[in-house]
């Protein structure tokens, strides 16, 4: 059965994820440090890890497999469920691969330098209509992918 890990504290796909799941019957874990509010459903469980610094991410990655997918903007929580065998997908809709995830870290280290340097002062662009769009059409094709046993 496939199961979709939610790097849950800062998604803003998290109802499309539950609509999705019930759709097609797949249970769903919200990864979170702290209390969320989530629908009464069996399908859809909240875990709480303890505080610390990748918690979350530690716990996510120790359970993912390779029929599961997750979501997540965390470049290097994607490369750890990469190299378990799962799919990965960030909430603007974006599909992580093991040919995509090497530039992606690159990207991410490259930004946080021009960050510290005080090159960028703002933060990602927002969150827009189409990246929800997106991110539903990616997530549906994810999971027929993993259902037909496609990479």
């Amino acid at each position: 059965m496939i199961k979709l890990y939610i790097d849950a504290d800062a998604c803003p796909v998290k109802n499309e994820v539950f609509s999705v799941a019930r759709r097609h019957q797949l249970k769903v874990y919200l990864v979170s440090n702290s209390p969320l509010r989530i629908p009464p459903d069996e399908l859809i469980e909240l875990i709480i890890v303890k505080d610390g610094f990748d918690a979350a991410d530690d716990w996510i990655a120790a359970h993912i497999t390779e029929t599961d997918i997750a979501v997540t903007a965390d470049i290097p929580l994607a490369a750890r469920c990469l190299k378990k065998g799962a799919r990965v997908l960030d909430p603007k809709g974006r599909i992580f691969s093991e040919d995509s995830i090497g530039e992606a870290l690159a990207n991410r280290e490259f930004t946080a330098f021009l960050r510290d340097m005080g090159t960028i002062t703002g933060g990602p662009p927002p969150f827009e209509p189409k990246d929800r769009s997106r991110f539903l059409q990616r997530l549906d094709e994810l999971i027929h992918a993993i259902m037909r046993g496609k990479r």
